[in-house]
């Protein structure tokens, strides 16, 4: 990593073809732009995720911490690729007035004629696809799970200003749980006539899911709570009985249906960085998670 102080886009640009060359690739393969919009606490950890990322999304990270907006413009950078980087990255750091104008010293960087995608792995804006940095993008990446506080409200706000691109990964956290409840009707074609969601008191994820199977299966789905970790229980009825599925331990689920023997079904909780390289593999609109938000927009209305 080379560090660079007071400095600006285009020596950061100029930085990124010299570590290329020193890397012996000047192409490098990249497919898109990442911006990672984090506090200064909170980056290490985010860059680390977007490293075991760009092993299946070779990308240019922008890591780019905002600090305070008073006095003097500056900027500073770490800049370099290699050492388990599918790409080449850069973490900058904004001071003074520029903070206030982030994507000025951005969009010079991002690579052309690529797609971008941007993450706020903490606290994002209350609508990303109006924030400065978000407008650049295609894809907009937030997690409600990860706030410091107020989980729920946050999870609401994102459904409330849904754009085109938006997508949180309290949602892809249920990839795994879709499909398994997906399944599950497919070998029990049954009409469902109720279902329970049994989470941790806070989880966005379980709201999105209580959500999904209300607008699925057009049936009232209630919500309990659990110690957790995460969601514990989904129940759909049936005439023939319940279909459900538990998992107590973040591992290892129960799946019980009607008529036959309960089975183990690997249903282990994932890691952020699988999260955000499964939300990487496609950057058009999620038409089903457009719905899902504004049918938890609609439920919440109801309370």
């Amino acid at each position: 990593m080379i560090e660079l102080t007071d400095t600006n886009s285009s020596s950061i640009a100029a930085e990124f073809v010299r570590s290329r060359v020193r890397a012996g690739s000047p192409a490098m393969g990249m497919v898109m732009t990442l911006i990672i919009v984090a506090p200064e606490d909170d980056a290490a950890e985010a860059m680390e995720a977007a490293k075991r990322a760009s092993r299946e999304h070779p990308s240019r990270v922008l890591g780019v911490i905002l600090g305070d907006a008073r006095g003097a413009a500056q900027v500073n950078a770490q800049v370099g690729s290699g050492d388990g980087w599918g790409g080449e990255t850069a973490l900058i750091r904004l001071k003074g007035e520029v903070v206030k104008h982030a994507e000025s010293v951005v969009l010079p960087l991002l690579l052309p004629d690529s797609p971008v995608a941007i993450w706020w792995p903490t606290s994002a804006p209350a609508n990303p696809a109006a924030d400065p940095l978000g407008a650049i993008a295609q894809r907009r990446i937030t997690d409600s799970a990860a706030v410091s506080r107020g989980k729920s409200t946050a999870m609401l706000t994102q459904c409330e200003t849904y754009a085109a691109g938006n997508t949180d990964l309290s949602w892809t956290r249920l990839t795994p749980w879709r499909a398994l409840l997906a399944a599950a009707l497919d070998q029990h074609p049954l009409k469902v006539t109720g279902a329970k969601v049994t989470a941790e008191r806070v989880s966005p994820s379980a709201d999105l899911l209580v959500a999904w199977l209300a607008d699925r299966l057009k049936v009232e789905v209630t919500r309990g709570n659990s110690e957790g970790p995460g969601i514990t229980e989904v129940t759909m009825d049936t005439k023939e009985g319940p279909i459900r599925i538990a998992r107590g331990d973040g591992r290892l689920a129960t799946f019980t249906s009607p008529n036959r023997p309960d089975r183990p079904v690997a249903l282990k909780r994932r890691e952020v960085p699988a999260l955000l390289a499964e939300e990487l593999r496609r950057l058009d609109e999620d038409d089903v998670y457009a719905e899902v938000a504004m049918r938890l927009v609609k439920l919440r209305g109801k309370k």
